[in-house]
């Protein structure tokens, strides 16, 4: 049978939120049945742990949730039944939730744009050096409380209403002393790596511009998006990345149609589409993403040197944040996302995420404007309009 943690197992039913949840591109793959916690572990012992529960599991099951940011922390996921349909119409009513006490951001703006300009610092006095740091992501957080419990059907319905995205559900390890359970819950725009057969794929975003409701505004932010260098070299580090991690599995592996313009519903974003032919068919998508990830668009670049001044610029751990989240059957086939646009729910508390790409060139008062305007789709989906004074410009 499958090892799994009795503190962990759960059955889904009734009003209790699915263990795990992903819907995009027209297709939901969900564990609405009963689930079981995949043993937890680092991305060290993932395939093997995949191995042994897959063995004891009928051929139906999918393994699914998320990998956190930080490599040597444990993972989070589950075993069930595999439940995949088209997606069809949703519902995205449901009551306005209303924030009982005002959002606290952590770091607030003048510390976040001190952290970036720290960051900048030493990419300047590092440059010319073999490990100099070249690109580094700083996250900040918004902590918001709500009167009654978030309900996560409205916040999913919510976030279904952009079609460039994947929404994404996850049950979190729960803390002994918190009655309600815990829940990773976002919208990605970026796909990790997606496996079929033999084909792979991936498309990493890195560059961003925040949308505007005016069309020539927003064409105008489009076009300085496409023609910035900066945001040109930053997009490169994450595609060159992605390529030399899975050169090693492919027969052939190509960029067909270099970078270009993608955006959701309140953001622009430079992106690369990546397609490949794996030499097994065998290999996992999930051991793929557990290789690629953290990937240069949400660590930096050397990852090592990004990684260590992560933890020392950022007050807030990021856990489940910016890692991968995804699913996988029996043959490895699934699909892995980048864990952005996301909030841990518990309760009637919520914990918001956002970050920006640093380099060599980046505006501290632009970064944290970039995180203020990336926190707009999660607040939209709570039910909560801009709010002021996140991006340091004089707009939320």
């Amino acid at each position: 049978m499958l090892s799994v943690s009795e503190r962990s197992r759960s059955s889904i039913s009734g009003d209790t939120p699915a263990c795990f949840t992903f819907r995009g591109a027209g297709r939901v793959v969900t564990a609405q049945a009963a689930c079981s916690a995949v043993d937890q572990g680092t991305v060290d012992t993932l395939e093997a742990r995949l191995s042994k529960a897959f063995s004891a599991l009928p051929a139906d099951i999918v393994i699914g949730g998320a990998l956190p940011f930080d490599k040597r922390r444990t993972d989070c996921l589950w075993a069930a039944p595999q439940t995949t349909h088209s997606a069809g119409s949703h519902n995205t009513g449901g009551d306005q939730e209303k924030p009982l006490l005002a959002p606290r951001a952590e770091p607030p703006v003048p510390v976040f744009a001190d952290a970036v300009a720290e960051a900048i610092r030493i990419m300047e006095h590092e440059e010319g050096s073999p490990d100099a740091l070249r690109k580094i992501v700083l996250a900040r957080t918004l902590t918001l409380e709500s009167k009654h419990p978030f309900q996560s059907e409205a916040i999913l319905s919510r976030l279904m209403n952009d079609p460039a995205v994947t929404t994404y559900q996850i049950r979190l390890p729960q803390h002994e002393s918190d009655p309600h359970g815990r829940y990773l819950i976002g919208a990605t725009p970026e796909l990790l790596v997606g496996k079929q057969g033999l084909r792979v794929s991936s498309y990493p975003l890195a560059g961003s511009a925040r949308r505007h409701e005016d069309p020539v505004t927003d064409s105008e932010a489009a076009g300085s998006l496409a023609r910035s260098e900066k945001d040109k070299r930053e997009h490169a580090m994450v595609v060159e990345y992605i390529l030399d991690i899975l050169a090693p599995y492919c027969r052939q592996l190509t960029r067909p149609d270099g970078p270009g313009l993608t955006s959701t519903r309140s953001m622009w974003h430079l992106g690369t589409r990546i397609e490949g032919e794996l030499k097994q068919a065998e290999v996992s998508s999930a051991v793929l993403a557990a290789k690629l990830h953290p990937t240069p668009a949400v660590c930096g670049v050397p990852l090592n040197r990004a990684a260590q001044l992560i933890k020392q610029l950022e007050p807030v751990d990021r856990n489940f944040y910016a890692g991968a989240a995804g699913w996988c059957d029996q043959s490895g086939d699934g699909a892995w996302y980048v864990a952005i646009r996301c909030a841990e729910i518990c309760g009637r508390h919520a914990r918001l995420f956002a970050g920006a790409g640093i380099v060599p060139g980046s505006d501290p008062i632009s970064e944290s404007a970039e995180t203020g305007a990336k926190f707009g789709a999660m607040l939209a989906a709570l039910g909560l309009p801009p709010l002021a004074g996140l991006s340091g410009t004089g707009q939320a």
